[in-house]
């Protein structure tokens, strides 16, 4: 690939992470119909008998859109302001107010990349993130930016990017964490300030939601490194490496 059609490749990529949680703090705050709901996808997945469905609420809750929210959305997207040296910007939006957020995540698409060749990119974004982000418009009756609206599309038409899909190679047997592609590659890793399943710890127990946002802009610099490494592109240096305020602007 030549380095005018990188460039052009890198520009229409925004790089994506989520950090989600439990809809409400605790399985006594769901209502009767959701309790018993959870009961129903909690004797699916759980492991052992000694397991109860309001213990695994907290911890297993989060991955669901139905039972879950999304608190932060990280963002990065890269460009070349100085000559042909790429930098990457990041930010996260972050907010205890889910509609409000994702209102905010679907106005800065539409009014910073409204460009048809905008790509998503995420590590396991396909299985996870993607989905994630349209079930929960859906339920706050957010209608979905084109490139999240896949009803319909051809394979080929859908603009989603997916590391862990990259790395498998065609393998689908097995799930590759973005932490252990990271320490393989080299990559440092955001685990240094805490892992996903400590996410609402942090947001209910602690009231830690920027030590969290931080986290996810961290991930997202992962992911956007791990694509990178994965095209045999060069990595970012960290002084390439800007992280925006939450009131900046990514994409200019």
């Amino acid at each position: 690939m030549n380095q005018s059609y990188q460039k052009q490749f890198l520009q229409n990529i925004l790089f994506i992470d989520i950090e989600t949680v439990s809809c409400v703090d605790r399985y006594e705050a769901l209502t009767t119909p959701m309790q018993e709901l959870w009961d129903k996808k909690a004797a699916t997945i759980r492991r052992y008998e000694s397991e109860t469905f309001q213990n695994l609420f907290f911890d297993r809750a989060p991955i669901y859109a139905e039972f879950g929210k999304v608190i932060v959305i990280g963002l990065g997207y890269i460009s070349f302001v100085e000559g042909d040296l790429p930098i990457l910007r990041v930010k996260s939006l972050r907010g205890h107010d889910e509609k409000a957020l994702l209102h905010d995540f679907k106005n800065l698409l539409e009014t910073h990349f409204p460009s048809s060749a905008l790509q998503l990119c995420a590590h396991n974004g396909k299985e996870f993130d993607f989905p994630y982000l349209c079930r929960r418009m859906v339920v706050n009756g957010i209608p979905l930016p084109s490139v999240l609206n896949v009803a319909g599309k051809k394979p080929w038409e859908v603009r989603h990017l997916d590391t862990m899909e990259m790395w498998k190679f065609g393998d689908r047997k097995s799930f590759t964490s973005l932490h252990l592609l990271a320490t393989l590659l080299g990559i440092t890793s955001s685990k240094e300030i805490m892992n996903g399943s400590e996410v609402n710890h942090y947001y209910y127990h602690k009231k830690e939601l920027d030590k969290i946002a931080d986290y996810c802009a961290q991930d997202v610099v992962v992911a956007a490194q791990l694509f990178l490494r994965l095209n045999f592109w060069n990595p970012l240096p960290p002084e390439r490496i800007v992280l925006v305020e939450v009131d900046g602007a990514i994409g200019v």
